[in-house]
């Protein structure tokens, strides 16, 4: 019975992150050249404008108003890029019966809570070496002295806007082999100049995990769900497990 039920759990796991991550539900348009051109132009300029101002906001003293628009002018920045480079789509994926009509909501949901756990039950280890824990705790201060629901409202329209750009535009923008490492690549360094290594390593860690569910699907709405998932989920969640590794270690 216990090798039944296991043998059924990992069917059960492959099916789902085969659906999910691995076969392309359609192949990916093709885009005249001169389109081409024209996203990856405004994609070249949006990134440099937006990884500086990231950079910028999070210099900004805890609970200072100029905090929230600051971020809110980066998300601004992230989604005029992502409409005036060209068109963006959400996506279809695979269901259990296997038709392609899915909107892949649920995948992402999926995927998305389990890089927070990952990320989780990492931070309570991690979050023992001071080096590292330093600007990670600098960064959550925005959440400890300023508005919670204010940061976590921020931190749902950054999320959207930041998949609309680099899961949208930059992907888009990428030529065919590059496509999955190039954007993640691009993510990663949007949060150099912001200085906490922690954040790039989850900028590359997370953008790898969306930018296979965008190669997939062939839209935004799955990377943006798994982005909002786990970005919350660290919002509300890290402060926590930062306290167990504590208690623990």
């Amino acid at each position: 019975m216990r090798r039944w039920v296991n043998e059924t759990v990992y069917a059960e796991v492959k099916a789902f992150l085969r659906a999910s991550l691995i076969d392309r539900v359609r192949a990916r348009r093709e885009v005249p050249e001169h389109q081409v051109r024209r996203r990856r132009i405004i994609v070249a300029a949006t990134f440099i404008l937006g990884a500086v101002g990231l950079g910028a906001a999070l210099t900004i003293e805890p609970g200072e108003p100029l905090f929230y628009v600051a971020t809110l002018g980066v998300a601004v920045l992230w989604i005029i890029g992502a409409f005036t480079s060209g068109p963006l789509h959400l996506g279809r994926s695979r269901t259990r019966a296997g038709t392609a009509d899915g909107r892949a909501a649920l995948q992402g949901f999926i995927l998305g809570g389990t890089l927070l756990v990952v990320f989780l039950l990492g931070a309570m280890v991690v979050g023992q070496v001071d080096v590292l824990r330093g600007p990670v705790d600098d960064l959550m201060e925005h959440a400890l002295y300023g508005s919670l629901p204010i940061v976590a409202l921020v931190t749902l329209i950054s999320g959207i806007c930041e998949e609309l750009f680099f899961r949208g535009a930059v992907y888009a923008a990428m030529p065919r082999r590059w496509e999955i490492v190039g954007s993640t690549l691009i993510y990663g360094l949007s949060t150099v100049f912001a200085g906490v290594p922690l954040l790039t390593f989850a900028a590359l860690s997370l953008g790898l995990l969306t930018a296979a569910q965008r190669r997939v699907t062939g839209g935004v709405l799955g990377p943006i769900v798994s982005h909002v998932t786990w970005s919350l989920g660290m919002l509300f969640l890290l402060p926590h497990a930062l306290s167990i590794g504590d208690l623990l270690w």
